[in-house]
This record gives structure tokens, sequence and C-alpha cells, in this order.
């Protein structure tokens, strides 16, 4: 699962908040979190939050949705 599917599960961000950023995202050089955290949108707890959820996913580990 993608980090910003993660997020939006989590009620970090809204639907509208990820594809804004994901369309800006482009031209910048960021990472879709470094993107989210610089504009508040996120804290960095939310974001090590998503992305050890998705290191799990993507080991195989079983995460309750």
């Amino acid at each position: 699962m993608q980090l910003g599917q993660i997020l939006v599960k989590q009620g970090f961000i809204s639907p509208q908040e990820l594809a804004q950023v994901v369309q800006i995202q482009p031209q910048t050089s960021q990472l879709l979190g470094e993107l989210l955290l610089n504009r508040g949108l996120i804290s960095a707890e939310q974001l090590s939050q998503a992305l050890q959820e998705q290191v799990w996913r993507q080991q195989g580990f079983w995460v309750i949705d």
C-alpha cells in the first residue's frame, strides 16, 4: 500500500490534501512524506507511524484495516 493511501486510511490527511500534494510533488525533489511534513499537513510522529505500517505491509505482516 502506498504511503498516501495509508495516511488517508489513518485519517491523518484527507483524500483532497493527498491529491493536491501528489499533483505538485513532481515539481519538487521531495518525497511525499517530506512534502506533507514540510507543509504542516502531518506531524513527524504521524509520518513515522505510516512508514512503519508501510514496511510491515511490504514484509507481509498482517495489519488490521
